[in-house]
């Protein structure tokens, strides 16, 4: 059953690729979602560097250790207020579209910026400026990755531009290409004003676009007495984790689920309430 369940690579920390590899397979993991320069420390992953080789090597290194990546991670600023920076992350995020089935993928994953990225230039409508740079950022990824035949994977989250379900949903609908799915994780969407609320979100989430996600996240954290939130192990903080494993398995029983927001001992205490949890539920 562990099988079933991936990590994010770089939670092994930034290693040479046979190494993280080997700790990834060992672990107990299925998949990973990779983010090429946070997790690798031996190859150059830098923009101009992909090509089919580089990623048929990665992906076989993890082949030979039981794991498949699932994700490529690639986080840009999509709506970074510098043009030519953004331009930059654009051509780079491109890159990883036009290689990823070569890494034995079809979904790349960012977020939608930072939302008070225009409050100090535009204070009265720096969501209006921000969301329209999104959009056309979007519509530019989704169309490159409409050629290639894979899937732009946005990830939604309360700081960020799409902050809310409804607006992930809007987000899909202004930018209609098939080729734009959700990467959802549910503690991403929680705050310590609407933790107590997590359920009706999370059900709200998966009936707007629960046939749009590609691809989940299981995080636990502390969150409720508000402040900088505290990592937790899964099961160990203040997320519902069954309600929104049991969604997941609803809506898209085979997605991909990738663990995310730990570190160290955390890992092993995660898989094991996941173990428990998921062979209950099977």
């Amino acid at each position: 059953m562990a099988r079933q369940l991936g990590i994010l690579a770089h939670a092994f920390g930034q290693k040479p690729l046979s190494q993280l590899a080997l700790e990834v397979g060992k672990a107990g993991f299925g998949t990973v979602q990779l983010a090429l320069s946070k997790a690798l420390s031996d190859i150059d992953c830098s923009t101009g560097r992909l090509s089919p080789g580089l990623g048929h090597h990665v992906a076989e290194a993890f082949d030979r250790n039981g794991v498949r990546i699932a994700v490529l991670g690639c986080y840009i600023d999509p709506i970074h207020p510098d043009s030519d920076e953004r331009r930059r992350n654009v051509r780079r995020f491109k890159e990883h579209l036009k290689y990823a089935r070569d890494f034995g993928c079809s979904v790349v994953a960012t977020e939608t910026g930072h939302l008070s990225t225009y409050m100090k230039d535009f204070p009265t409508d720096y969501h209006k400026k921000a969301w329209g740079i999104l959009r056309h950022t979007v519509y530019e990824l989704s169309e490159e990755a409409e050629k290639w035949g894979v899937t732009v994977g946005i990830e939604p989250a309360v700081s960020l531009v799409a902050q809310t379900p409804e607006e992930m949903r809007r987000l899909l609908e202004e930018v209609p290409s098939t080729a734009l799915g959700v990467v959802l994780d549910g503690c991403n969407l929680l705050e310590a004003g609407n933790v107590d609320r997590q359920d009706e979100i999370f059900r709200t989430a998966f009936e707007l676009f629960g046939d749009r996600i590609v691809s989940f996240h299981a995080k636990d954290a502390r969150i409720r007495h508000g402040g900088a939130r505290g990592k937790a192990a899964l099961g160990a903080g203040d997320v519902n984790v069954p309600l929104f494993l049991s969604l997941a398995q609803q809506y898209k029983p085979f997605a991909d689920i990738t663990l995310e927001g730990v570190e160290g001992e955390m890992i092993a205490q995660s898989l094991d309430y996941w173990q428990q949890l998921w062979e209950v539920r099977v």
